[in-house]
């Protein structure tokens, strides 16, 4: 498939921010270990589903050593709405044991230390040195792997190489925009089976049309 030029990609960047200027991280947090445990709680389920059982999970085990601590049974009754839950109590209660014995309760500010901690990989790292440090970070979930190769800024097969391929071609000061964005394009209009191009706000971009270079 076709790809997007340097030149129009930067014209994508603000087609979409103009569509989407309150587009943000839509998960509930207050801490930057409650936004981890968020984002890791997030995978393969909705966000709504995920504001619905933190308030629940943290009001029970607000810090690191409490969740650690907690019965891992407890922990998958308050998971279980999310689904893959007695996966995600395990991971959750091995994070925070990591977070509350070798770094004093305090989540790094460090990509590696970050995607070394159980059941965290490159999306939730980024989603949390985005979030919870302002960084500028391309976080590569379905929708915007789904958007990135469908649109033309990538034409990639796996996740890692569409997250590559998109830090080269977007300007680094709009990375985290621009995930937030493709997400909601992804959710509101380029859904995954029925993709709504007769109001496409950048289907003039879009190399899914076969438009001309």
């Amino acid at each position: 498939m076709a790809k997007l030029t340097k030149r129009q990609a930067a014209e994508l960047v603000p087609l979409l921010e103009e569509l989407y200027p309150d587009a943000k991280c839509a998960l509930d947090f207050d801490t930057r270990f409650h936004l981890l445990c968020a984002v890791m709680l997030s995978a393969q389920t909705t966000d709504v589903s995920v504001n619905k059982v933190t308030p629940v999970l943290f009001a029970k085990y607000p810090e690191p050593r409490d969740i650690a601590d907690a019965p891992l049974g407890d922990l998958e009754t308050i998971l279980r709405p999310v689904g893959m839950y007695k996966t995600k109590a395990n991971h959750l209660k091995a994070m925070a044991k990591v977070v509350a014995e070798e770094y004093n309760n305090t989540i790094p500010h460090d990509y590696g230390k970050l995607v070394a901690l159980p059941g965290v990989g490159r999306k939730t790292a980024n989603v949390v040195l985005a979030e919870g440090f302002g960084e500028q970070r391309i976080a590569v979930d379905t929708h915007v792997f789904r958007l990135a190769n469908r649109i033309g800024l990538t034409a990639e097969t796996d996740v890692l190489k569409t997250e590559e391929g998109l830090m080269k071609i977007l300007p680094e000061d709009h990375w985290t925009s621009m995930h937030h964005a493709l997400i909601f394009h992804g959710r509101r209009v380029c859904t995954a089976r029925k993709p709504n191009c007769e109001t496409c706000g950048i289907r003039s971009l879009c190399k899914r049309n076969g438009l001309p270079e």
